[in-house]
């Protein structure tokens, strides 16, 4: 049964502010209608949409402030003159206790440094990750970071491998969803020590996952796993290739439909097809990266996506919200943590 949650929405952040984040929360409402939502920023410019939405503005309260985080801004930047912004706003009612959520489109250095500072990580965890959806041919799977950290350490993929499980149980329903490693190749001798490492530990130490060892990167999209694993720099790299490759076969696609009158009948004849290929290979639909090991929720969206992709990150903070997400985690990543102690100490 659905129950009432609150977002806190960082109004002013992303590319477009009010235009896009209130008509897509009014989109998000129409699925989830126990939602309520607090909205930080310019009021007039909130109330300017929000006046167009009726059934929305009911279910809103709207926080004035006329100090706005930059996309521009640098993380450090965003940290010393942040304290009242929409951001940091919206980030501070997940830990009052008045949101249970907070998501923005805006700056992702310094929506995450500012989440680090004001909800803190959880116990043992120095460098929170961020995570993905991503599509795949079976359905969707999570993949971590996708860019909080560059590099990581053994235990800190044990880490992310945890929150992704557990991130997975919220979403999937599952109760020991299956893990992979991201690696060069499946074989034991391949990959960085802090890999190997990773995988030795994961496939000794008795976890609340099914852990399935290395995957190549040519398996994330065949949807063997439902988290994978990898750290910062290579996941984000992977996330743009991906995006990237699915906006050139949709161009090869349409130019290739165009070519030729037979060509072009073939498309009309085939356009229900399409539609459906257009709906999956959608990013919108994917829209949305979960912050992970702190002491709070926050989703941030893409900056430059339109109101369709911001309810599916709407969307997402409210299914996340709905799961016991976080202490579970926190009794996960102790129990594994009090293990690894024990083996070191053995």
């Amino acid at each position: 049964m659905s129950q009432p949650r609150t977002i806190a929405l960082d109004a002013m952040g992303g590319d477009h502010g009010p235009a896009v984040v209130v008509p897509g929360a009014a989109l998000s409402l129409e699925r989830y209608p126990a939602l309520s939502f607090i909205m930080y920023g310019d009021e007039a410019r909130i109330r300017a949409e929000l006046d167009k939405l009726p059934v929305l503005a009911a279910k809103s309260r709207v926080v004035h402030t006329d100090m706005v985080v930059a996309m521009s801004d640098k993380p450090s930047q965003a940290l010393r003159r942040g304290k009242g912004t929409s951001l940091w706003l919206a980030i501070d009612a997940v830990r009052s206790g008045e949101a249970d959520v907070a998501v923005s489109a805006g700056n992702t250095g310094a929506f995450m440094a500012m989440s680090k500072l004001i909800l803190r990580p959880m116990a043992g965890i120095e460098r929170p990750a961020i995570a993905a959806l991503w599509p795949t041919v079976r359905a969707e799977c999570i993949v971590l970071d996708v860019g909080a950290n560059i590099g990581a350490s053994a235990r800190e993929l044990c880490d992310f491998a945890l929150m992704g499980a557990a991130m997975a149980r919220a979403l999937f329903h599952i109760e020991r969803p299956t893990v992979g490693l991201l690696n060069v190749g499946v074989e034991e001798i391949k990959g960085v020590e802090e890999v190997r490492q990773a995988h030795a530990w994961l496939k000794s130490t008795e976890l609340p996952l099914d852990y399935r060892g290395f995957i190549e990167g040519d398996q994330i999209g065949q949807g063997i796993v439902d988290v994978v694993v990898v750290e910062g720099f290579a996941g984000n790299i992977a996330l743009k290739t991906a995006e990237g490759t699915a906006k050139q076969i949709s161009e090869y696609l349409r130019a290739a439909m165009q070519r030729t009158l037979m060509s072009r009948l073939g498309a009309f004849l085939a356009s229900g097809g399409f539609r459906v290929l257009k709906e999956k290979m959608d990013p919108r639909r994917a829209n949305g990266g979960t912050f992970l090991g702190l002491n709070g929720i926050a989703v941030k969206s893409h900056g430059g996506t339109d109101a369709v992709g911001f309810a599916s990150a709407v969307d997402l903070a409210y299914e996340m919200a709905q799961s016991r997400l976080i202490p579970r985690l926190a009794a996960d990543l102790t129990a594994f943590h009090h293990k690894l102690e024990a083996a070191a100490a053995g």
